[in-house]
């Protein structure tokens, strides 16, 4: 055969396989442009999420479809769980380009000899780019969208970019979405700590989220679970006694509720930014998770109405490090959802130092002043103490002390009512007095109302000797100015130095805070708020409809709390108590 023929066959070869290519090439930016350009700026919004100081979760919210979603990466879970996930669901992820040829051809043969979907050879990569775009139709059109989206993402992102996305949108079971929102619903942790029982049920769960439902089908989940334990000991990453101990463990039967710490200044943060994905507070987890206890345990020790708030400020900052509103969110008995620290209460005797220290402040008195504790009457009115008895006379030291009420009211009179309330206002507080008559004496005892945040900031006024910063929450809040100072410094140390001397509750060690009780009228309120150089610490029992509870005292149930809390403070922030 001469030349010249092969050379026509090898011209038209190449012009055909040209013409191929070409058509080839432009089928292929046809269907790009069918399916439009790869948008990754779609990825679902993520739940709002309330921090402390260190990132650890508080609390977090449904996002506006009612989705829990919360933020994660594969930095945030364990790498055994990132180990066994993969080992599972895509042996060759690290290597191929976002198909496995491999997987998909096996998946192809399976269903052709059992005319069914066996397997189907999904990698992390579709599975992500599925997620990403989700459809319901599971037709061929469908398969090839999802493989060139797969292309796709391996193009723009990295391999751990594309895990990312995988354990953000990964389906678990009704409205759970994503790894660490799993993690917590299903067992109350971080995906950091899982077990290799529980890694292997996250694992299994968003192959089949709803007829695997731990909560709806435990069997269903723990045989799930189990093969996933048995490919894992089968690829070498668990041995044959790990993955028997695994298999004992029980499955979830019922699903958690999300992380509640500080749930009301959780969600008075979020209120107040609502568009905000993560929200950063100057509260400390483990404090807070700790006083919460301590609340709850007090409470349930009441009654099933009682309530308690408590707060943790940080004197040089104003910043909140825990921030007890209530205790049992959920309770419509005790009003679980009110924030208590921002109820308005009476004080009862709680402001009884602010007296003292106006009366050292304008030489009306002195610590070591003699002052009467006898029957008086002013107007109408006669005051007696707590116990219905009098000390006779004794030193304004001791008066305040042990919370004498003429003597404190007598101290007021020559101060004035009016000038008293002025000078808290002016110090942070709101003061609610009765609209129907002038202040009155019994201002000094408790006749006006306040709340619990507003209490705490004069008394971290008083810890100071100056003004007092407002209180922060939100860790990128700018620091405010001062107030105008409660008591003068000389005045505000004298106060100090005496409630430091006051007679500590049962079981309690004396001379390391300076602090002061007070109970409401009717037993409605029981307040302690005591300080050391670092932290003040305000806490609060009582109804939130306002109800009496006979045998509140201040004394007894209130001081043994407020010292309990110095003591975790020192104990897990640093600070002056052992």
């Amino acid at each position: 055969m001469s030349d010249r023929p092969r050379a026509r066959r090898r011209l038209i070869a190449a012009a055909a396989f040209t013409a191929a290519a070409m058509a080839l090439a432009a089928g292929w930016q046809a269907w790009l442009a069918h399916l439009g350009p790869l948008d990754l700026t779609g990825v679902p919004r993520a739940s709002p999420t309330v921090v402390d100081r260190h990132g650890r979760l508080l609390r977090a919210f449904t996002t506006e479809d009612g989705r829990w979603r919360l933020p994660v990466t594969s930095e945030d879970v364990d790498p055994r769980m990132l180990a066994l996930l993969q080992a599972y669901e895509d042996r060759r992820f690290a290597a191929h380009g976002g198909v496995d040829a491999r997987a998909m051809a096996r998946a192809l043969w399976q269903m052709a000899l059992s005319g069914r979907v066996v397997s189907g050879g999904s990698t992390l990569t579709m599975q992500a780019a599925r997620l990403l775009e989700p459809r319901e139709e599971r037709t061929l059109f469908a398969k090839a969208r999802q493989i060139t989206r797969a292309w796709q993402l391996e193009a723009r992102l990295s391999k751990r970019e594309i895990l990312d996305v995988y354990l953000a949108l990964a389906p678990y079971g009704g409205n759970l979405e994503g790894l660490r929102a799993a993690s917590f619903a299903w067992f109350g942790k971080e995906p950091k700590r899982l077990s290799h029982a529980e890694a292997a049920l996250l694992v299994a769960l968003p192959q089949s989220p709803e007829t695997r439902r731990p909560d709806r089908f435990p069997e269903a989940a723990r045989r799930a679970r189990d093969r996933v334990l048995d490919v894992a000991v089968a690829r070498g990453l668990l041995t044959p006694q790990e993955a028997t101990q695994a298999k004992a463990e029980p499955v979830p039967r019922t699903r958690r509720g999300g992380p509640m710490l500080a749930a009301h200044a959780a969600e008075s943060l979020q209120k107040a930014a609502p568009q905000a994905l993560a929200i950063a507070t100057t509260i400390d987890a483990r404090l807070q998770a700790s006083l919460e206890q301590l609340a709850r345990e007090t409470t349930d020790r009441l009654g099933d109405k009682l309530n308690a708030a408590l707060l943790v400020v940080d004197n040089a900052t104003g910043e909140v490090r825990a921030h007890v509103g209530g205790v049992d969110y959920f309770s419509d008995a005790r009003a679980g959802a009110m924030d208590m620290t921002q109820a308005v209460r009476s004080p009862g005797s709680a402001l009884k130092p602010f007296i003292y220290a106006m009366a050292f402040e304008n030489g009306l008195a002195h610590p070591e002043t003699v002052v009467d504790d006898r029957p008086a009457r002013y107007g109408a009115w006669q005051p007696d103490n707590f116990d219905l008895s009098f000390q006779g006379t004794v030193t304004a030291r001791r008066a305040l002390q042990l919370s004498l009420n003429v003597p404190a009211v007598e101290l007021l009179a020559l101060i004035g009512p009016s000038h008293f309330l002025a000078r808290l206002q002016s110090a942070g507080a709101t003061v609610a007095v009765s609209k129907d008559a002038a202040p009155g004496l019994a201002v000094g005892l408790g006749g006006v109302g306040v709340t619990l945040a507003d209490l705490t900031r004069l008394y971290v006024g008083l810890a100071r000797g100056d003004g007092a910063p407002a209180l922060r929450l939100r860790a990128d809040a700018p620091r405010a100015e001062l107030s105008r100072p409660v008591a003068e410094r000389v005045a505000a140390w004298y106060v100090a130095d005496v409630l430091r001397g006051a007679p500590p509750p049962a079981n309690a060690v004396g001379g390391r805070i300076a602090y002061k009780t007070g109970t409401s009228y009717g037993y409605r309120d029981a307040i302690a708020i005591g300080f050391d150089r670092r932290f003040t610490i305000g806490v609060w029992f009582g109804r939130a409809d306002n109800g009496a509870v006979p045998g509140l005292v201040a004394r007894q149930v209130a001081a043994p709390v407020l010292f309990d809390a110095f003591t975790r403070v020192a104990a897990l922030l640093g600070g002056e108590i052992e």
